[in-house]
């Protein structure tokens, strides 16, 4: 491992050695997703309408189709995972456990009494997956005698549909009733900006995050600079603005 006991902190938050960790494990995600795709592009059928299309309508030649087409499925698999990056950041925040995949909640707060799920997009969870969300937090923190009644439960969503910072009651359309779920100030949706602020306490640990990637990057020797490109920076502007 890359030592940076020495280095300056690039977060606030967490160290240094933890980010790099949780780095490597995208990479190795990245990794097993492009030999998978590799290995399994002379077996997966391939819709040749789409294909044909794509190479017409977007000007994409017939031999570079092949590798935009492996990327795509690779994005699908890293989409994925970022979610669970995001998991491990904020599970490594002082206070903060990470419940691992397969437990009843993401991540559990029990000093300040918070329970989390976290999904990387606003549309991550269908629409119509979200009343059985809104059902499991519930009997999580209102029903006598769970471990965790009483616990102000987040469904948190890094990347919100807008710009904007939230922190609403979370009352998602119930298909089985034709109703919205009824308010509760113990079941809430957040977004990434605002929970990783309340969180880590600090109101920019986001932004912090994002630009302290390319450090890691650099220390793991996938990326020669540290700095952001100023694409990127935009890209991060549109998605969070300000925050």
């Amino acid at each position: 491992m890359p030592n940076t006991q020495h280095e300056k902190p690039w977060l606030s938050f967490i160290p240094n050695s933890t980010l790099i960790e949780a780095v490597r494990e995208l990479k190795n995600v990245a990794h097993a997703a492009r030999v998978k795709a590799e290995k399994d592009g002379g077996r997966n059928v391939i819709d040749p309408f789409t294909a044909l299309f794509q190479m017409q309508l977007l000007q994409i030649t017939p031999e570079d189709w092949p590798l935009i087409e492996q990327n795509r499925q690779i994005e699908k698999s890293l989409q994925n995972d970022i979610g669970n990056f995001h998991q491990t950041i904020l599970g490594s925040i002082s206070g903060w456990q990470n419940l691992h995949t397969g437990s009843v909640v993401d991540l559990v707060c029990h000093e300040r009494r918070i329970v989390a799920e976290v999904k990387n997009k606003h549309n991550t969870l269908k629409a119509s997956d979200q009343a059985g969300l809104y059902n499991k937090l519930h009997d999580l923190v209102r029903k006598k005698g769970q471990e965790l009644a009483g616990y102000t439960a987040y469904y948190v969503e890094i990347i919100p549909k807008k710009p904007e910072r939230y922190d609403l009651p979370f009352t998602p359309s119930d298909n089985t009733t034709g109703t919205r779920k009824p308010e509760d100030a113990l079941i809430r949706r957040i977004d990434g900006a605002s929970f990783y602020a309340l969180a880590t306490g600090h109101d920019d640990a986001l932004r912090q995050l994002f630009h302290a990637l390319p450090h890691a990057f650099a220390a793991l020797g996938i990326a020669n600079s540290s700095t952001l490109p100023a694409l990127l920076v935009d890209y991060y502007s549109a998605a969070f603005g300000s925050s």
